[in-house]
């Protein structure tokens, strides 16, 4: 982070950004043999891999030897932190409500001396250039979108996540409804890692009681992304979505649509090309 900081100095001189992403469910698959239940709790962290069948102390590698030291020392170091406690909270407030649409005002009143909303969401940002956490804005096009709107939050790594949370590998695989959420963040976060291009953007909508999941702009395209992880359920977002915008296509993940494990065996913008 530090070196993508020293980019923009005038000695820099010209540069090629070459990132290494988080682990995908293919490599891990090869390397460790992971089934994609495991992925989708333990996350593309090859470090704490060998820690895996003791939960305990692969939670304490995540939650100290990575998200403490990025969010204590190198984003620290990005930019003056007046409440860095503040930032340590939001961090973990995130990783409580992964793929869920939260309001700052609500996330005003779950957290202490929170500021305002101005503060949290610059804070969100910080915490988005260090791959971390990203929030997502609701999808208006040819409309100036809403600034401070709901942000939708969607951690990079499902073991960012894991490591916070009190269930155990076993309790979150047999909950259906937190099964969905860690489905439905690594989608989110399969896009991040893929490279998003300044063409293209990760948004949501959401009209009434009508929601799709993801939206992705590429150029002049526009793809509605709806992730079944259950039973094949209701699509009607979908149909109100497409019929509000005509010319956007659609893409369900799971359930009637792309099978999970063979949309992460590929990259995932390859599915809109």
């Amino acid at each position: 982070m530090l070196m993508q900081k020293g980019l923009s100095e005038s000695l820099a001189g010209r540069f090629f950004l070459h990132r290494c992403l988080h682990w995908s469910f293919t490599e891990c698959e090869q390397a460790f043999g992971w089934n994609f239940e495991k992925w989708i709790y333990f996350g593309g962290y090859p470090g704490a891999a060998p820690l895996a069948k003791n939960e305990t102390a692969w939670k304490s590698y995540i939650a100290d030897s990575l998200i403490e030291t990025v969010l204590a020392r190198d984003v620290l170091q990005l930019q003056t932190v007046t409440k860095p406690v503040l930032l340590r909270h939001l961090f973990g407030l995130s990783a409580l409500f992964p793929a869920q649409i939260l309001s700052y005002n609500k996330m005003l009143g779950q957290l202490t001396d929170a500021g305002n909303t101005t503060t949290l969401a610059c804070y969100l940002k910080l915490i988005e250039s260090a791959f971390l956490v990203s929030g997502l804005e609701r999808f208006s096009l040819g409309h100036v979108r809403k600034r401070g709107s709901s942000p939708k939050l969607i951690l990079w790594n499902n073991g960012l996540i894991n490591a916070l949370s009190k269930c155990s590998y076993k309790e979150a695989m047999n909950d259906s409804l937190w099964r969905g959420r860690l489905i439905e963040n690594a989608v989110g976060a399969h896009f991040f890692n893929g490279f998003l291009g300044p063409h293209q953007s990760l948004t949501y909508w959401r009209e009434g009681n009508d929601e799709v999941d993801f939206v992705l702009t590429s150029g002049r395209e526009t793809w509605a992304i709806e992730v079944k992880s259950g039973l094949p359920g209701k699509l009607s977002g979908l149909t109100a979505f497409r019929k509000r915008y005509p010319k956007s296509k659609a893409l369900i993940i799971g359930s009637t649509g792309i099978p999970l494990e063979e949309f992460f065996s590929k990259p995932a913008l390859s599915w809109i090309e």
